[in-house]
């Protein structure tokens, strides 16, 4: 035995010290998750855009173009802690800006939590991504 320690002390310290650890490693995961997430959103929401939007059919709306990105990017984020969402808005001169936006909510491992873990609040994070292009000229990307 140690000068000044007693036995089961480092169980103790261990005892009070988990729950940090599980709150950083918690913390940790969801940062690097989203990260990851908001790299293959920006890809595949600026793709969505590209693929649904640069040619619109004849009388066809931004809005409606808007959801039809939408549901090609929830159809690819479908977790069930995330959730996407696409505006159009209008621009000068005719240029039309596609808007995506994924919210991410932190989970605990995959299964959905409180948001709350051990007194550390983990609010949604949203992340948005933008694409400008002209709809009356087929292809063409600002």
């Amino acid at each position: 035995m140690m000068k000044g320690g007693s036995p089961g002390q480092v169980t103790v310290e261990a005892m009070v010290a988990l729950p940090v650890l599980i709150a950083v490693a918690v913390i940790a995961v969801n940062a690097l998750l989203l990260l990851g997430e908001c790299a293959a959103f920006d890809r595949l929401a600026r793709d969505a855009v590209r693929a649904n939007a640069t040619a619109p059919a004849y009388g066809e709306t931004a809005s409606a173009c808007a959801a039809r990105v939408e549901g090609d990017l929830a159809g690819r984020f479908d977790a069930s802690y995330e959730s996407v969402s696409v505006r159009a808005e209008g621009r000068s001169p005719g240029y039309v800006r596609f808007v995506a936006r994924l919210e991410y909510r932190p989970h605990l491992f995959g299964r959905p939590f409180s948001g709350n873990v051990f007194g550390v609040s983990l609010p949604p994070v949203a992340h948005e991504t933008a694409l400008v292009i002209d709809p009356y000229k087929p292809g063409a990307i600002l």
